[in-house]
């Protein structure tokens, strides 16, 4: 039975995609998303024609189109905002399938003029099971919400399952260069991170809200259980969170990773401690990750910090 929505704004859905890796992923999630009634869904391929193809032959009652923008993440979102009309544009993975009462939990919010974007909960389904070092403080790395999050305002959603009014995107949309693409080889992310700073100084009275309620199931597949992901995408998550203090400044950039490292991590790795003084030796691994994920974030930061004052000089020697 579908659930619908008994709304006073309508709401479009844009799911991106880009490989045929994900065939069965993104067909989940598509039939996730009908359930639930949308006012618009749209299925948005970025270059690949094959894929392309592909899903419109699958989907033949869903709109399915190529990204028209430059290649990635971000273009294939403004993609899906320019090709939709509705009130509001969800964004949902391509990895991911949606919980029953997603949509509703999400539209909730909306009749307050000051909600300007609405999240949800993104819960990690493990190819195998969790790894026991993986500290829940990290489930950031793999698109998911972490220890340390609480529902109510915050400062930017994440965007495996993130809820925009349209006005938001005059301001230009998502803005390429910092966020996944086919070109830049690192796991990189934070494109939403910028455009709720963004969004949140063009309008100082609005909030973005996080609701646990309106929840997603997002897939973790094997590769990215290893250790090396996690310090890779630690490392890239740390350069990305660079160019966004270059773009929005410091202030705005890290204002939530300041209690992040100062409180959460530290308490993760105290609670990881007790648990190997009581004989769980997995809570040693757990707050060493801590530390090392914490290492490789800092690090990247600090170089892509250090690189983007380089560009800087250059230009400004020009």
């Amino acid at each position: 039975m579908q659930q619908t929505t008994s709304m006073t704004h309508s709401f479009a859905v844009v799911i991106c995609a880009y490989t045929h890796d994900r065939w069965d992923e993104t067909l989940a999630a598509v039939a996730s998303v009908q359930q639930q009634a949308p006012d618009e869904l749209l299925l948005v391929v970025d270059h690949n024609p094959g894929l392309h193809a592909r899903l419109a032959d699958c989907l033949p009652g869903v709109r399915v189109v190529p990204n028209h923008n430059e290649r990635g993440l971000s273009g294939a979102r403004n993609t899906g905002v320019e090709l939709t009309s509705a009130d509001v544009v969800v964004f949902l993975d391509d990895d991911a399938a949606a919980r029953p009462g997603w949509l509703a939990g999400l539209a909730r919010h909306y009749d307050d003029p000051n909600v300007l974007g609405v999240g949800g909960r993104i819960d990690p389904h493990w190819a195998t099971e969790r790894p026991a070092w993986w500290p829940t403080e990290f489930d950031w790395v793999v698109g998911c919400n972490y220890t340390g999050q609480r529902a109510g305002v915050v400062r930017n959603l994440i965007g495996a399952n993130a809820s925009f009014r349209r006005e938001l995107f005059a301001d230009g949309g998502f803005v390429t260069g910092i966020g996944r693409s086919a070109a830049v080889q690192r796991p990189t992310g934070c494109e939403e991170t910028e455009f709720c700073i963004r969004a949140g100084k063009v309008r100082p009275n609005g909030v973005f809200i996080y609701d646990d309620r309106a929840a997603v199931v997002h897939n973790v597949p094997a590769e990215r259980q290893r250790f090396f992901y996690f310090r890779t995408r630690c490392f890239s998550e740390g350069l990305s969170k660079a160019k966004v203090t270059h773009s929005v400044g410091v202030a705005s950039g890290l204002a939530s990773e300041w209690s992040y490292t100062t409180v959460t991590l530290p308490v993760g790795i105290l609670r990881g401690l007790v648990r190997a003084a009581r004989g769980d030796l997995a809570g040693l691994l757990t707050a060493g990750a801590i530390g090392v994920g914490l290492m490789w974030t800092t690090a990247g930061y600090l170089i892509g910090s250090a690189s983007q004052r380089w560009v800087t000089m250059r230009e400004g020697s020009r």
